[in-house]
């Protein structure tokens, strides 16, 4: 897996990592017929056939690639764009960092809880004298 000419030939490649076309074919399209769906695909990776992936499909492809830990479509994408490469975040490392950002947000909170009281208290303390 290197660099790649075209939007096409990355997608070419997930769609082997992810399985080959008549997996990813039936996949996308699981109303069609596997051979009709593998053949679907064929066409809207060949550049010369007026068949498109929609973007929701495009999405598809490069997240079946991505659970395979393919990245090159995105990786095309982003390097013709000028961005940097993708970083793989593994839904465990995700949840693990939302549920720290929960628990700081949390004692934030409570903090700003006691901040709260203590001043009302001192108001209490002013009005009374």
């Amino acid at each position: 897996m290197g660099e790649f000419e075209n939007l096409n030939q990355a997608l070419i490649e997930c769609v082997k990592v992810a399985g080959g076309s008549k997996v990813v074919g039936h996949k996308l399209w699981p109303e069609k017929a596997v051979d009709a769906a593998q053949r679907h695909l064929l066409a809207c990776l060949n550049e010369d056939k007026p068949e498109r992936l929609s973007p929701e499909h495009l999405l598809m492809v490069m997240r079946l690639a991505r659970e395979r830990g393919c990245t090159v479509g995105i990786d095309y994408m982003l390097r013709e764009l000028s961005c940097s490469p993708a970083q793989m975040i593994e839904p465990r490392d995700e949840v693990v960092e939302l549920q720290r950002q929960f628990i700081e947000a949390v004692r934030a909170q409570a903090k700003l809880a006691e901040r709260i009281e203590r001043a009302a208290g001192r108001m209490n303390m002013r009005a009374v004298a």
